[in-house]
Parts: C-alpha cells; sequence; structure tokens
C-alpha cells in the first residue's frame, strides 16, 4: 500500500460552534444539517429500492411482472417514465429488449427476440454495450461521443439520454437506459452514480431468475419426457392385450360371424373403424365375397366379379395399400383402379394371407377428414389380418388348424415375453433416472466437496423459519456466518488438496456443535452458515458460537501435517424487521465482519450500531465511486530538504480527498474502503496524472518528486509502461520523478517486481524504499533490487534524544552505515522538532522532511512558499 503522511489536523474535525445572535453561523448549520438529513434519506431510499429488487427477483411472479416492477423501483428513484433494459450475450453477439416502456418510440420490441448486434450498427445502446462505461447527455450529444449517425428507425431523440452498462466480472451483459423528451426533466451526475448502481443489482436479480428458470425448465423437460415414456407405455399395454383378446377369440367364436365381429370390435378400440369389411377370394379365383362388412355409407356389399377396385388392387400387388383421397384420384388418373361406391377420404387395406397365398382383403375407411390413418394403424391391421387368416385356415382343414393354433399359442408366448421384458426393461429404466433425478436434486442443493447442504438449500430452510416466526413470534431461531481465519494461507502454502481435506474436517467439526434440528450449511470457499432453529435468547446462539470457536481452535492432522485454523463468527437474531432470508444472512456476514476487525476467532452480534455502520460504508462506497468521477482525489506536496540549509531537493505526493461536504479528507478515512472496492487503483492512476501535470511547475532547480507505489501496481505487467507513456504525455522527464515503494512490495512475487524496476531505472526513473526498518530490513533485497535510496520510518526518528548512543539512535546510524556502504540515498521522515533535527545531522543524516519545515499542501501552496509561482 502507498504510503501517506497523516496530520494531527488531518484526523480531527473542529466542531462548529455557535455564537448566540450569530445568524449567518446559524443558517450554515442548518443548511449543513439539511444536506446531512437529505443525503442520509437519499442512501436509505437507495437502500430499500435495493431490498426491493432483491425480493422482487426472489418472488414468484412472471417476468413481465418483475420487469415492470423494476421500472417502478427505478422510478422512485429518478425520472425513468421512459426506461428499457437490454440483456446482451458477448457469445452470440446478440442483444434482447427484456423490458421497453417509451411515451413517443411507438415500436415495442419482442422481449423473447435476439436481435445481432450486426443489425443495430447505429444504436447507442450497443456502442453504449461496446464502450463499457456511463454515458449521459442528449442523444445528438451521446451519438457524437459514441461515434454511431442518426438512424429514425432506432427511435426519436430525447432531450436527455442516461445509460449505464451492466457488468458481471469485467465482461458486459447488458445495459439498462432512461430517457426524457422533457426538457424541463434533466439527469445529473448522481442520477448516474445512482443507476449504475442499481443496474449491477438489477443484473444479479435478473442473473438468479435466469437461473431459477433454467432450473424450472430442466424439470419440466424431464417430466415431459417421463410423460412420453408412460404414453408408450401405455400403448404397449392396451395392444399386449388387443393380442390376447385376437387370440382368444380365434378359438372360442362360436361362428366365423362371431369371430369376425369380435374382431371388428378388437380392432375398434385400438383405431377408427366405423367403416369396416373384410374381402375374401372365392375358391375358383373369380369373384369377391364379402362375408363381414358394417359402413355408414353403403349398408350392402354384395358378391361380385373381380373388377379394377382398390379391393382388387391389394389382391394383386400382395401388400398393404394406405391412400387419401389424392392417393385414390391418382390412381384412378393411372388407371390402376376403378372406384366403387361412395367415395372416401382415406383408405387402408391389407391382404389376408392363407396358406402361403392372397386369398383376401381386410379394410377400413373414414369418409371424413376428422380421422386419417397412419402407418402404425397399417401395422397394427396387418397383424390382425393375420389372426384372421388364421382362423379361416383352422374352419377350412382342422388339422392345419391344430397346428397352426398351436403355432399361433407359440407366437403370442414369445411376443407376451418380449413384451414383459421389455415392460420390466422400462420399469428399470424409470427406476434409474428416478434415481439419477434425486442425485441432481441433491446435488444442486448441497456442496459436492463437504455434502453440507448449499446456499440455495439454507436460504429454503431459513424462509421457513422466518414464515414460522411470523406466525408464533416466539419460535425464535438465529442465524451464525463464520469464516475461517487464514485459510487462504493454508491453501496457499499447502496446496487446494489439503485445504479442501482442512474443509471437509471443518465441516464435521461445526456438525458436532449443533443440534439435531439444526442446519450446517457451506456458502462457498471458506465460509459456512448455521441456522438455530427454537431457541430462546441469544445467548443460546452464543454458546453454539462458542463451541464452534473452541472445536476449530483445536489442531486438525492432515497429510501427516499439524494444521491450526480458527473461525470468526457472525450472529444475526430474528426480529420483526426482517423480510427475507437474505436479510438475516446479510446481518449475520455484517457482525462477522465485525468479529474478524476486531482480532480474529471470535463472535460479534449483530445490532443497530453495525447496520449503521454499515449504511455508512454504502454511503462511503457510493461517494467513492462519484468522486472517481468528478476526480475529486488531489495530490499534496510535502518538501525533501537538506538538513544543514534547508535547500529544496524535492517533494512526496501525497493523496486527498476534496470532499464536496467533508472537505479535505486525509486517506486513513478512506483507503480501506477504497482497497477493498478495488478503487484504489483508479484512483492512484488520477493522483499520477494530477502529479506529472505539476511536475512542470514544482521541478524547478531539477527538485524530483516521489510516486507511493503499491504492489498491485508493480505486479501488473504493463506498469512501467503505462508510467512512461503517462510521463512522455505531459514532458516529464526521468529525472524529475521518483517511486516510493515498501518493504511488502519487494516481497509479493520479487522476480516481476525487480524487472519491472529495473526498466524504469534504465528509463532513469530511480525508486526509494519507504519506511525502512519497520519489517524485515532484509540486505538481501537492498542488494538485489536497484534501489537508489531510503528513507528511515517516522517512528525511529520521533524516539532520538541528545545524548542518547542506543535505542533509536543506533538503529539510525546502522541504517545510515549500511546505506553508505551500499551506496544509497537517506532520507529522515517525520522531523518534527529542530531537536530530531539536530540529532540527526549529528549522526550524518543530510535529507529529511517533516511538519518541522512544511505539511502536505496544494501545488499552487507550495509554489508560493517556495517562491516558484514565477517560474
Amino acid at each position: 500500500m502507498p504510503h501517506h503522511t497523516l496530520s494531527a489536523s488531518d484526523a480531527q474535525t473542529t466542531p462548529v460552534r455557535l455564537r448566540a445572535g450569530d445568524p449567518a453561523a446559524l443558517a450554515a448549520e442548518v443548511e449543513r444539517l439539511r444536506v446531512d438529513v437529505e443525503r442520509l434519506g437519499r442512501a436509505e431510499k437507495l437502500q430499500r429500492a435495493l431490498f426491493a429488487i432483491s425480493d422482487l427477483a426472489s418472488s414468484g411472479e412472471d417476468t413481465a411482472t418483475v420487469m415492470k416492477g423494476l421500472h417502478e423501483i427505478v422510478g422512485r428513484l429518478m425520472y425513468a417514465e421512459n426506461f428499457y433494459i437490454v440483456r446482451y450475450s458477448p457469445e452470440r453477439d446478440t442483444m434482447r429488449f427484456i423490458y421497453f416502456a417509451d411515451s413517443l418510440d411507438p415500436v415495442q420490441p419482442d422481449p423473447d427476440e435476439e436481435i445481432p448486434a450486426s443489425e443495430m450498427g447505429n444504436s447507442l445502446t450497443l456502442a453504449l454495450i461496446r464502450l463499457g462505461r456511463p454515458v449521459l447527455g442528449p442523444s445528438t450529444d451521446v451519438r457524437v461521443e459514441l461515434g454511431v449517425t442518426r438512424d429514425e428507425s432506432l427511435g426519436p431523440d430525447s432531450e436527455d439520454w442516461l445509460g449505464v452498462p451492466m457488468v458481471d466480472e469485467g465482461v458486459v451483459r447488458g445495459a439498462v437506459v432512461v430517457q426524457s423528451y422533457d426538457p424541463q426533466s434533466r439527469y445529473s451526475e448522481d442520477d448516474r452514480a445512482l443507476l449504475s448502481y442499481v443496474a449491477q443489482h438489477i443484473l444479479t436479480a435478473l442473473a438468479r431468475r435466469d437461473a431459477k428458470a433454467e432450473l424450472e425448465h430442466r424439470v419440466d423437460e424431464r417430466t415431459r419426457e417421463l410423460r412420453e415414456q408412460v404414453v408408450e407405455r401405455e400403448r404397449s399395454e392396451k395392444l399386449q392385450a388387443a393380442l390376447f383378446r385376437i387370440a382368444e377369440q380365434a378359438g372360442r367364436s362360436e361362428s366365423i360371424e362371431v369371430f369376425y365381429a369380435e374382431v371388428h370390435g378388437i380392432v375398434s378400440d385400438l383405431l377408427d373403424a366405423r367403416n369396416f369389411f373384410i374381402a375374401l377370394l372365392t375358391p375358383d379365383g373369380q369373384e369377391l365375397d364379402f362375408p363381414y362388412s358394417v359402413d355408414e355409407r353403403d349398408q350392402a356389399r354384395p358378391r361380385r366379379r373381380l373388377a379394377k377396385g382398390l379391393t382388387e388392387f391389394v389382391l394383386a400387388t400382395g401388400a398393404p395399400l394406405l391412400a387419401d383421397r389424392d392417393g385414390i384420384h391418382n390412381l384412378v388418373a393411372e388407371g390402376k383402379v376403378q372406384s366403387f361406391g361412395t367415395p372416401s377420404v382415406c383408405w387402408l387395406g391389407v391382404p389376408l394371407q392363407i396358406e402361403g397365398r392372397v386369398a383376401g382383403v381386410i379394410a377400413v375407411q373414414s369418409y371424413t377428414p376428422d380421422y386419417l390413418y397412419t402407418k402404425r394403424d397399417q401395422e397394427l391391421l396387418s397383424f390382425v389380418s393375420f389372426h384372421i387368416a388364421q382362423a379361416l385356415e383352422r374352419r377350412q382343414a382342422h388339422e392345419s388348424l391344430r397346428e397352426a393354433y398351436a403355432e399361433l399359442e407359440q407366437r403370442v408366448a414369445a411376443r407376451t415375453s418380449e413384451l414383459a421384458e421389455a415392460n420390466r426393461e422400462l420399469l428399470d429404466q424409470i427406476s434409474v433416472r428416478e434415481r439419477m433425478e434425486h442425485k441432481l436434486k441433491h446435488e444442486a442443493m448441497h456442496d459436492t466437496l463437504t455434502g453440507l447442504p448449499n446456499r440455495s438449500h439454507l436460504l429454503g430452510r431459513m424462509g421457513m423459519a422466518l414464515s414460522r416466526y411470523r406466525h408464533d413470534p416466539g419460535q425464535l431461531f438465529a442465524v451464525l456466518f463464520l469464516d475461517l481465519d487464514r485459510f487462504k494461507v493454508v491453501n496457499d502454502s499447502v496446496g487446494h488438496l489439503v485445504g479442501d481435506e482442512l474443509l471437509k474436517e471443518a465441516a464435521r467439526r461445526i456438525g458436532r456443535c449443533v443440534r439435531d434440528p439444526d442446519m450446517v450449511a457451506r456458502l462457498g470457499g471458506d465460509e459456512f452458515a448455521i441456522v438455530l432453529d427454537f431457541i430462546h435468547t441469544a445467548e443460546d446462539a452464543v454458546a453454539v458460537a462458542e463451541r464452534v470457536i473452541d472445536a476449530l481452535a483445536e489442531p486438525m492432522r492432515i497429510a501427516g501435517k499439524e494444521l491450526y485454523t480458527s473461525a470468526s463468527i457472525g450472529i444475526a437474531l430474528v426480529d420483526g424487521r426482517y423480510r427475507s432470508p437474505e436479510e438475516l444472512l446479510r446481518d449475520a456476514d455484517v457482525a462477522m465482519y465485525r468479529a474478524k476487525a476486531t482480532g480474529r476467532q471470535r463472535y460479534a452480534l449483530f445490532d443497530e450500531h453495525l447496520h449503521e455502520a454499515a449504511l455508512k460504508l454504502l454511503e462511503l462506497e457510493g461517494d467513492l465511486r462519484r468522486a472517481l468521477q468528478r476526480q475529486e482525489f488531489v495530490p499534496h506536496y510535502q518538501p525533501i530538504l537538506t538538513l544543514a540549509d534547508g535547500h529544496l531537493v524535492g517533494f512526496e505526493a501525497l493523496m486527498r480527498w476534496h470532499h464536496p461536504v467533508r472537505g479535505l479528507c486525509a486517506p486513513g478515512e478512506f483507503m480501506g474502503t477504497a482497497e477493498e472496492t478495488g478503487a484504489l487503483e483508479q484512483m492512484d492512476w488520477q493522483i499520477y496524472d494530477r502529479v506529472c501535470s505539476d511536475i512542470a511547475r514544482l521541478a524547478s532547480g531539477r527538485a524530483y518528486t516521489t510516486l507511493n507505489v503499491s504492489p498491485r501496481h508493480l505486479r501488473a505487467p504493463d506498469f512501467d509502461q503505462r508510467l512512461l507513456e503517462l510521463m512522455g504525455r505531459h514532458g516529464v522527464k526521468p529525472v524529475n520523478l521518483r517511486l516510493e515503494v515498501t518493504e511488502g512490495a519487494l516481497l509479493e512475487q520479487p522476480e516481476v517486481v525487480q524487472a519491472c524496476l529495473a526498466r524504469l531505472r534504465e528509463a532513469g526513473v530511480l525508486t526509494l524504499l519507504d519506511d525502512f526498518g519497520t519489517g524485515y530490513s532484509s540486505l538481501s533485497y537492498l542488494h538485489r533490487f536497484p534501489l537508489h535510496g531510503l528513507k528511515i520510518d517516522r517512528s525511529f526518528v520521533a524516539e532520538l534524544r541528545s545524548g542518547e548512543s542506543g535505542g533509536s539512535t543506533a538503529i539510525v546510524r546502522a541504517i545510515r552505515l549500511l546505506a553508505d556502504s551500499l551506496g544509497l540515498e537517506v532520507i529522515a521522515e517525520g522531523i518534527e522538532a529542530e531537536e530530531q533535527r539536530y540529532q540527526l545531522r549529528l549522526l550524518g543524516l543530510s535529507l529529511g522532511q517533516g511538519y518541522l519545515f512544511s505539511k502536505p499542501a496544494s501545488a499552487d501552496d507550495i509554489l508560493e512558499r517556495y517562491g516558484l509561482a514565477s517560474t
């Protein structure tokens, strides 16, 4: 982390004192209080909106209702009469307008239509997604800024247009846009920052709904497959039953006429057989006889001589015929058949094979288009015709009939066995798939590593407990949020496999600390949660937390190594203000961070103070993001002088924040939050840019300026190139710029850091080692890294005493001798008294900085103080 100098005045705020009868001071105080109240109101309003988005995404409402709800939520934060949400797929390079509300644009995009980006070349929305950052202004100005041309098919121009991208892990996944056609309704920078923050929560909410919809789709798809299997199974069973009935009637019917009628009934159960007949060749093969016929149009079918009808066509070809009206007309047109009786809409006939020759035909037909026969019907009727033929053969010759009956029994038995085997296999497959489905459901709700319930399962359990509490406030429960301390050290030192075993052992130990109805879940990484049902007071939850801390404090023997870990635990007790499980889990998480911040291996109960702190942190995060956009971070400079005569040799650039309300803020007030939110790197580069622009004025008399550089910058592969390009844009000479790095920065990826500093040294940019003496103070890296000098930490300077030979005096003397032997320049920091300056000179030091000479000040103040303003 870069070094920043704090003064006593930086860390204190002078209280406002009002004199009686001072109206101006009173009015100023009232205005300050009003601004504070408005800011708190906006923060509370934003929090309610974020909670509302989370609740809406978790609800069971349909997508249209959820989209409209999101529109209403944004409308409560800003003017949003014209509002739309776009989802973008970078994999397919397509856009979907999942919600669109516009008072002037009559075109309503289909929310399910994926529009290729190639078709939206002049779209402001696509240009915004490509740019990847918020854009604000009249649509004409925004079009110029984004480099697109006017396309009237994409909607009318707006007086003010505000769009923000929705980003997930650095990838743009969509955008949220509001626009105004009213010149009186404009958007501000606050609206842009607010919509950017809300857009990320909207993306999270949409992603959560997408995951839920995907799961439901998979369940529906699986249900449909099983239903189709059941239908197929029922069809097979129905066919099997029909075969049994045909076989039964063939041997049991009193007469052939009864057998025909029974067959007609069986066929009617399997397909539409309202019009059904059986035709047989006479023994001389010259005529057709119709021993059985049922028809809606042709009541009687007398015997007739062979002609060119459809029945004769089947007899001649010996193959089934399935023909609709057009097919029959084609056969007639080709001269292959002649039409007899009432024309059919669909006709199906199959040959009857008796003693190896075609001796007849069985046919069905439909006179209306409400039923058309299929190939399945053809196969079924062909099978039925076979059994009819067998019955006729038995009637012709008793012996042949008996043999045919034996063969029929054998075939029926084989077919029955095949169907039974197929049925058993189908049941086995259903059983296997049911087990797989149960396994998939279990895996979807449990952690694969520890077997514990996962976050989704935990939230469901917490939801049920919250419902019980709402019906009966006496059924208290609590949520414990656990984070293993220093788990990353274990992973980095002994590897992820050992780390996984440590997580398993930790899960077992946590599980032994709770009762049977309680739930232990793994949320991911080294985070766990416990739901304690049916407790009486907060002391019950505290007792469990203490047991868990004691259990995890015991050493673990894993892979031949004795490992240690501990846990920081946050506790949230249910009360009437909670409306969702996520709120309870969030507050337990906040309490856990409080426990970790106060020393780790302990617990903390969530209370209103933590809630207020979380709100303040949220407000500070928003202020930091807005400060970056407004470039409110500025450098202040502290001179580096010769101790002998106070000659100016350089400056150290230190970050300050010009907050619009709190005024000038020192790094200690915001640096920790900036590093956690990932904003610190952008802040540094803003400071670097301002410093490079100031160096042209500060460099009079060959004075140099030092920049504090964090380890993250030094590990970046392009840091040196980027810094040199920045210097080139501002015309900064390498002799006028130096870097300050801490000992810790040199120890993280030392090869990468050494190469970076070496390239900068070759370019003429020198490096100083900051805060020397407070870390390892190793000679190896002083010799190994290309350092130009070092700065003695202020803690040693503050302890210098006249006449003292040991203590800090000995340390400073040793550092100076060490630096002299290595040819390094030495600068003393934190000189606040003349006595310290005197002692440093006695110890042979020639350079220093501190409040004795000057506090950090703006570039203009420094230039005026040292008479450099005119140069």
